[in-house]
């Protein structure tokens, strides 16, 4: 006797198939950028043009050109090899050993004449960046939160004016200025703390304080007026009016009903920050001196070390599919309204 059928059908849980289909798409995702980033650089630049660079002098024989090439393995061919048959063609060649290489996270050496493993300047560098960028990230979503919710608080009054005004402000002055005028005031003027320059340890805390307090500075208008939008679009609605007429306070209405309703694109916002915190600030690290991530990027950049920039490139692209992936993760369980597909 067969069983009878169920009226309906069993909810399968859609969470594991939607993991799996984000992690193939981010592997195709870092595949085709690992290789545009490969094509784009060695279009502008040849790996005899990289070894002139890194060489130095005018005069460069060619011997020298081809010593640096197989010190760093660009003797062999960059995409196709046309003397060899079948798979190794195109396994014989720099595109497909350094795009294997980064997929298993193995960085190599940097193309510059120092020769630095990547790997270990990462992870030193990377301490540094998320010694400046982990405060950052903290104060800048509790101040920019609760700012743009007293203004809400205080919507049509002059308080509320003047915070506008007061965040078009910051929002139109470029952060440069907040890091020459903050170094001029704070360290040449006032001598509260060092103009620029870094010490492990506790010490980091006097180095660290000021660029904190000068990106919050310049990250403020823009967060608050957001955030404060969004507040203002859900203060409106329906659920309000009716926590309001059971008498609940404002107060807690804003934060017990709006602020709670708002948290997907709080998250959002928040989130698109998140690679940063890992990467490194590139303006506030190269202006203080700071030995973190985004310094190390300029470095590469100013000295067009290929292994270095392009080793950054995929770290960011895995970064930023990481975070998407943990967002609509955070989506799902902050409102059970959301369906992942």
């Amino acid at each position: 006797m067969q069983a009878p059928r169920a009226l309906w059908p069993a909810r399968t849980d859609p969470m594991g198939g939607f993991i799996l289909r984000r992690i193939g798409y981010g592997l195709l995702v870092l595949v085709g950028v690992n290789l545009l980033t490969f094509f784009l650089f060695f279009t502008v630049n040849t790996p005899d043009d990289m070894a002139r660079l890194n060489i130095g002098g005018k005069r460069v024989t060619q011997e020298q050109i081809d010593k640096w090439k197989a010190e760093r393995g660009y003797d062999r061919p960059l995409y196709w090899n046309a003397k060899e048959e079948g798979a190794a063609k195109l396994t014989r060649t720099v595109m497909w050993e350094r795009s294997v290489s980064l997929m298993a996270l193995n960085f190599g050496r940097s193309d510059s004449a120092r020769s630095v493993d990547i790997g270990h300047e990462v992870s030193t560098r990377m301490g540094v960046s998320l010694q400046l960028a982990v405060p950052l990230f903290v104060l800048q979503l509790v101040v920019s939160v609760g700012f743009s919710v007293l203004l809400v608080f205080f919507r049509h009054s002059r308080i509320d004016f003047w915070g506008v005004v007061l965040c078009v402000l910051l929002l139109s002055i470029s952060s440069l200025f907040y890091i020459i005028v903050g170094q001029y005031c704070f360290s040449r003027l006032l001598r509260l703390a060092p103009i620029s320059g870094y010490a492990p340890g506790l010490d980091a805390v006097r180095f660290l304080l000021l660029p904190v307090l000068l990106s919050l500075l310049a990250r403020l208008g823009g967060e608050a007026r957001l955030y404060r939008a969004m507040f203002l679009e859900e203060i409106g609605k329906d659920y309000v009016r009716t926590a309001r007429a059971k008498g609940i306070a404002e107060h807690l209405v804003l934060l017990r009903h709006v602020l709670r309703n708002a948290l997907i694109p709080i998250i959002t916002s928040a989130g698109a920050y998140l690679p940063y915190v890992f990467l490194g600030s590139l303006v506030f690290e190269s202006f203080f001196g700071i030995p973190g991530l985004g310094a190390f990027v300029i470095e590469a950049i100013a000295g067009q070390d290929f292994a270095i920039v392009r080793t950054m490139v995929f770290l960011g692209s895995l970064l930023y599919i990481a975070t998407n992936l943990l967002l609509d993760m955070a989506y799902g369980w902050i409102d059970p309204r959301v369906r992942l597909a």
